[in-house]
């Protein structure tokens, strides 16, 4: 399975993330729904982040995470979209030229010069990457609708909108 083969996964995600990324009311990016949640704005940039991880993932054997994680800065849903956009516009070239090769090789996570995990790139793309845009797109669906913003249908209609 070659990096071609994800894109239509990817895509429908991506498409998927956009649409409720659209809809983050930047004038609550501080709100939270509990104290120990992230802002509205943080997870929002998050979002948009995680798809530049394709590139980590794919072009890198070993990262070394140095430091507190930085989060891209938008002040607007217009610039979050730019960086959302720019992420998936490199994700999706990365995976269009990944060979299956380049994928059943081994990536780590290296923090202070340890190992926190080790799986195939494959792997790290399902679950690191794919996945966790998915978990934390949920989580931005239901600051949306603790916020009643209408939240976007994902996998089938949502209680705001008919497909």
């Amino acid at each position: 399975m070659d990096g071609k083969t994800l894109i239509p996964e990817f895509d429908q995600e991506a498409a998927t993330t956009r649409k409720t990324l659209e809809r983050v009311p930047f004038d609550r990016a501080d709100w939270k729904p509990h104290e120990k949640s992230s802002p509205l704005g943080e997870l929002a940039a998050h979002v948009a982040d995680i798809p530049a991880w394709v590139a980590v993932t794919v072009n890198q054997d070993v990262f070394e995470m140095e430091g507190p994680y930085e989060l891209p800065k938008a002040e607007s849903v217009e610039e979050l979209l730019e960086i959302y956009d720019r992420n998936v516009a490199e994700a999706r070239a990365v995976l269009e030229g990944a060979s299956a090769a380049d994928l059943m090789g081994t990536w780590s996570m290296k923090q202070e010069g340890e190992i926190v995990f080790s799986m195939p790139k494959m792997a790290v793309l399902r679950s690191f990457v794919f996945s966790h845009a998915v978990h934390h797109r949920a989580q931005l669906g239901v600051y949306l609708r603790l916020l009643d913003v209408p939240v976007p249908a994902t996998y089938g209609p949502s209680a705001d909108e008919e497909m």
